[in-house]
């Protein structure tokens, strides 16, 4: 399974950017994906998360302003972030579940991109 995230960049406060991960070597539409990201010198977290009926997860502090998508023909996930804050700023990584259920968690992650938003 290869999972590879691209989109990340520098951004100012109130920008916005689209991050996408095109997945391979797995029957991508069988799987919930997610969003992680990790700020430096802090545990990474779950931002959003999709099932493969595109029910949905968001973490709290991205709520109205992120969106996560899927396009299970092009074996892709998106995440849509708008608003963007400074602390917003972290690696983002698309991660793969273990099963298309939220409980079980992920067990598969790509590199991860860059996201800087500058105040």
């Amino acid at each position: 399974v290869l999972l590879q995230a691209y989109g990340g960049g520098l951004v100012q406060a109130g920008g916005f950017l689209r991050l996408s991960c095109a997945a391979s070597g797995l029957t991508f539409g069988s799987y919930v994906m997610g969003w992680y990201r990790q700020a430096q010198g802090k545990e990474r977290e779950l931002v959003a998360a999709i099932s493969s009926g595109s029910s949905t997860y968001y973490v709290e502090s991205v709520k109205g302003r992120f969106t996560i998508s899927r396009d299970n023909a092009k074996n892709t996930l998106y995440l849509q972030m708008n608003g963007l804050k400074p602390e917003d700023t972290a690696v983002y990584y698309c991660a793969k579940g273990v099963s298309d259920s939220y409980d079980l968690g992920y067990n598969q992650w790509g590199p991860g991109t860059l996201v800087t938003v500058s105040s």
